[in-house]
């Protein structure tokens, strides 16, 4: 999203580059574990649930500890996937070898906290992968399929003045109903369904300009 020079016509900037981050594994593994594992951790700020109400799974080992935990590393979760493209590390992780700390360390700074990291991989199994393998086939079939369907197209209103006052990355959310929050000083936390209504989309927009 973005030329060298204007070009004749188009209505997006030339040089105005926008982030669009619509499938954060911390963040998607983090909502699919409150709602597969039935936590209900408490927070004045928390986001709502999944469009698409994952399998029980049975009943954590620790059910206070998780509840506990979880709201923690959302917030962190989030302000991690908020900061800008971490793609200059694949240079520094190509210079690691496999297994070792210093990967593991390059690893860490490109995908963040996650719950994986405090609590393993047991949460995790078959109907986790089953969820997943729908939201990918779900984002696929909602992807624009012309340049003037694209939603910051459809709100380039709304927009342009929120690049302005410093947006650079639109993270989404596949939860329910609206839930905009301004995340640091250059991200915006929509659900993609908010994202995919133009009206919804401009006030969200707008709501990060007003800030």
């Amino acid at each position: 999203m973005r030329s060298s020079s204007p070009i004749e016509g188009n209505p997006w900037p030339h040089d105005m580059t926008i982030t669009i981050d619509d499938d954060s594994q911390p963040l998607t593994e983090l909502l699919w574990v409150r709602e597969a594992w039935g936590l209900d951790p408490a927070g004045d700020d928390l986001p709502p649930l999944l469009v698409d109400t994952p399998e029980a799974v049975g009943e954590p080992a620790d059910r206070a500890l998780w509840e506990d935990a979880w709201p923690d590393i959302w917030r962190a979760a989030l302000e991690h996937a908020a900061r800008a493209n971490h793609s200059a590390l694949m240079g520094q992780l190509q210079d690691t070898a496999n297994g070792s700390p210093e990967r593991a360390a390059v690893l860490h700074q490109m995908f963040g906290p996650s719950w994986r990291d405090q609590f393993g991989d047991d949460a995790f199994g078959e109907s986790y992968r089953a969820w997943t393998e729908r939201q990918f086939h779900a984002r696929n079939e909602s992807r624009p399929r012309t340049l003037a369907e694209e939603p910051e197209r459809q709100s380039l209103d709304a927009l342009i003045p929120a690049r302005e006052a410093g947006l650079v990355k639109i993270i989404t959310i596949p939860c329910r109903g609206r839930f905009t929050r301004r995340v640091g000083a250059s991200a915006l936390l929509v659900t993609a369904s908010s994202r995919r209504a133009p009206d919804q989309y401009a006030a969200a927009l707008a709501l990060f300009a007003r800030d």
